[in-house]
């Protein structure tokens, strides 16, 4: 089973909470009635193409890692897991607060441009982050190792060898703080890879 297929498989546990398929390709996957009406846990986004890989890579003036670019192309444009406890970042295509803009990944533009944490080096691409405190995920591209850093501090605190290795183990330890109804069973457990003091 590849990387993709395990992810896949965490984030469809759900799907006897609901699903729902969009003509654009968005999967919503386990209501989150709890939260709201309109809350899903999971949402997977349709892929990019190649130009699209363009667009960003000419907005940022540097190559998307071949790592998350195969995951852009092959998986999804970014994801959302638990309602944003997790999310990997992707390619906003709708503007505006229309419930289609809002099923669309966070923008990858903002973490690589405008809210760079200090320290960054231009090889860091960042690719993710956690909504328990804003702390980010990102590629080195010199080491294609994935690190995980404070909000507005690049230094790594944690890192894994390769972002398959990132995205498995983040998603089934994620899927492992919320029930089977999507709840979070400890509402004071950090949900980041470490606990930020």
């Amino acid at each position: 089973m590849n990387s993709f297929e395990e992810v896949k498989k965490e984030l469809y546990k759900y799907e006897n909470l609901g699903i729902e398929k969009f003509e654009n390709g968005t999967i919503l996957i386990g209501k989150a009635l709890h939260i709201a009406p309109l809350a899903w846990l999971n949402k997977i986004y349709p892929v990019l193409n190649e130009d699209d890989i363009l667009l960003i890579e000419n907005e940022l003036k540097t190559e998307v890692p071949l790592d998350y670019k195969n995951f852009l192309i092959n998986f999804s444009n970014g994801l959302n897991i638990f309602v944003a406890t997790f999310s990997l970042y992707g390619l906003r295509k709708v503007l505006g607060r229309s419930v289609e803009a809002s099923r669309q990944p966070f923008s990858i533009f903002t973490p690589n441009s405008f809210e760079r944490p200090e320290n960054s080096k231009d090889h860091y691409f960042f690719i993710g982050g956690y909504n328990w405190d804003g702390s980010n995920l990102y590629i080195d591209k010199q080491t294609n190792k994935v690190h995980y850093c404070d909000r507005w501090d690049a230094t790594s605190l944690f890192e894994w060898n390769s972002f398959d290795e990132m995205i498995v183990s983040e998603v089934k330890r994620i899927t492992n703080l919320f029930d089977e109804k999507g709840v979070v069973l400890d509402e004071n457990k950090y949900t980041t890879p470490i606990e930020i003091k």
